[in-house]
């Protein structure tokens, strides 16, 4: 049994959140974020997710990201194949449907806000994209305020600032490898178009956005951000891995990725996720937490 103990405290006129977690004697203190802290905190999280990145301990890291990597391209093909067909004889429709839903006009372009998912393969994908994490950093953050818990408001901050970070770093790598989604793909595996122009990218966006997924990329992120900060949830970890499963065998069930496109996407999220809980949660004691206390 894991039994925690949180209290709440006033230090330097600042609001804290202190936990630990018996056995483990290390007590956690999250300090009430500044407001937009999610977004001026972007900047360390690249740099802390590069120190991450490329420290010695992470070669091996890269060395699995890249080995699977490579063995996923031999196979794309044929995995999309076996996945579809699996879903064809179960009855499952792979094809991705929207209904309508919440939109804007600006001037004649249409704003989609939110479309509600046809089918269970579309809901599944859909778990991938933004709101999802968004939707879950809100619940965080409300029941924060509610309760005067930083802990619950630093995991909503830190959700929104890993995946912000992620997104920005997927889309700079998605115009930059230039890989055809499946369902636009004009050979077995997808072609490659490295740095297409940004005009020519965004006329014809599935030609060139396969790799690395974003969707992997926002759910890795947040997983690592709620398993850090929730260690206690012993139930969140199983639960985080199937829902990251289900969701990349829905994309490639619908033609919107290959297999090989996971591997850096995960390691991309797990790199800003990481980085993201340093800047946020500190340990009572430790030089950066005394540092920040003095300013």
């Amino acid at each position: 049994m894991v039994i925690t103990f949180s209290s709440l405290i006033v230090t330097n006129a600042q609001r804290l959140t202190e936990i630990s977690f018996p056995p483990d004697t290390t007590i956690y203190v999250y300090p009430r974020p500044k407001p937009f802290s999610f977004i001026t905190q972007i900047p360390a999280t690249f740099a802390g997710a590069a120190r991450i990145s490329f420290k010695k301990e992470s070669l091996k890291n890269w060395g699995i990201i890249a080995g699977s990597t490579a063995i996923l391209l031999l196979i794309d093909q044929d995995m999309a194949h076996r996945v579809q067909q699996a879903s064809d004889y179960i009855g499952l429709d792979r094809t991705r449907i929207y209904k309508e839903g919440l939109s804007f006009n600006i001037g004649k372009t249409n704003v989609d806000i939110y479309e509600p998912p046809g089918n269970l393969n579309t809901a599944i994908y859909s778990i991938g994209e933004g709101i999802p994490p968004l939707l879950l950093a809100g619940g965080l953050w409300g029941y924060g305020l509610a309760k005067k818990d930083y802990r619950a408001i630093s995991t909503a901050s830190q959700i929104v600032q890993a995946t912000t970070a992620a997104g920005l770093m997927t889309q700079f790598l998605k115009r930059t490898t230039g890989r055809e989604s499946p369902f636009r793909a004009t050979k077995p595996g997808g072609a490659w178009r490295p740095f297409p122009r940004p005009s020519v990218y965004q006329n014809n966006v599935p030609m060139y956005d396969a790799f690395p997924s974003g969707h992997m990329g926002t759910l890795a992120a947040t997983y690592v951000v709620i398993t850090e900060n929730y260690p206690e949830k012993r139930w969140i970890r199983p639960v985080g891995i199937s829902i990251m499963s289900l969701v990349g065998l829905a994309m490639i069930n619908n033609d919107v990725h290959w297999a090989s496109d996971y591997p850096l996407a995960i390691g991309m999220g797990y790199a800003f996720g990481k980085a993201t809980v340093k800047l946020n949660r500190f340990i009572k004691g430790e030089p950066m937490f005394k540092k920040k206390n003095k300013r």
